[in-house]
């Protein structure tokens, strides 16, 4: 019988379950804080103590990974919803359902040692790097498949994008362009380009930028430079000819958009 310890059961199940925390803001567009993002990843790696337990139905195990699902999910994310709450839900349950999967592939067919599943959990007697390198490989082919795939689907709807940072709250017309592919180089986040005219406060130059502030590489039709970009509390585009409201996971970028937040359209689908 193998054995396992209790510390690096938490462990991978903290790294784990961050990463597919990662996965389901990425491809639902939802805004996930780090310190809420660890915070629930530590809270979810509780249920991985299911594998010291003798082997349960698999109605039992489903119900409670269900259940752990809805309430990580709701601890990441927040509720926002019963729709937003669904869609999140889904795709972290998915998430954990493909991981699962592969894995119990590979212990099916191989019958490794350094792996242990119980009630739909799984142990690995891992090495640290081959962790970090395993998984960051993945979440960069992940980013990968989600950065190319639509990439050139085109939107026409009349949009209105409401910004909240800090007490000031903007509104302003959207402009969905799938030629705004910017994206944060240490995230992944779309980004999203308004004018500085309409956060005249701020007073952002290059050499000063204000907290929380960082300077994005980008090209233009008349040459390269950089792009000061911060992340909002929260960003709601509307649909004016349906009326659908959607929360996104994006960064603001300050630059030339001749009055508008131009937006990529991709971050309107789940």
């Amino acid at each position: 019988m193998q054995t396992i310890y209790i510390d690096v059961l938490i462990i991978l199940n903290i790294y784990v379950n961050f990463f597919l925390l990662k996965i389901t803001s990425s491809f639902t567009h939802s805004p996930l804080k780090t310190s809420r993002c660890i915070l629930s990843s530590v809270y979810g790696s509780i249920y991985s103590l299911l594998i010291l337990i003798p082997h349960l139905s698999n109605l039992l195990v489903t119900l409670i990974k269900l259940s752990a699902a809805v309430t990580i999910v709701m601890a990441a994310f927040g509720i926002n919803g019963k729709k937003r709450l669904f869609i999140n839900t889904a795709a972290f349950f998915s998430a954990n359902f493909v991981l699962a999967g592969a894995v119990y592939a590979v212990y099916s067919w191989f019958s490794p040692e350094f792996i242990h599943m119980e009630n739909s959990y799984f142990y690995i007697d891992f090495s640290i790097t081959i962790l970090l390198v395993t998984t960051a490989a993945i979440y960069f082919a992940i980013s990968l498949i989600r950065r190319f795939s639509l990439r050139f689907t085109a939107d026409t709807g009349n949009y209105r994008v409401s910004i909240r940072y800090r007490n000031r709250s903007v509104q302003l017309s959207g402009l969905a362009d799938t030629g705004n592919a910017l994206t944060d180089l240490f995230t992944g986040t779309p980004v999203v380009v308004c004018d500085p005219d309409s956060f005249p406060e701020l007073s952002v130059i290059p050499e000063k930028l204000p907290k929380g502030f960082r300077l994005l590489p980008c090209g233009t039709v008349s040459g390269s430079g950089v792009m000061p970009v911060f992340r909002p509390d929260e960003v709601v585009i509307t649909n004016n000819v349906g009326g659908e409201k959607k929360i996104v996971n994006v960064m603001i970028g300050l630059g030339k958009s001749s009055g508008k937040a131009i937006f990529n359209p991709d971050i309107l689908k789940n």
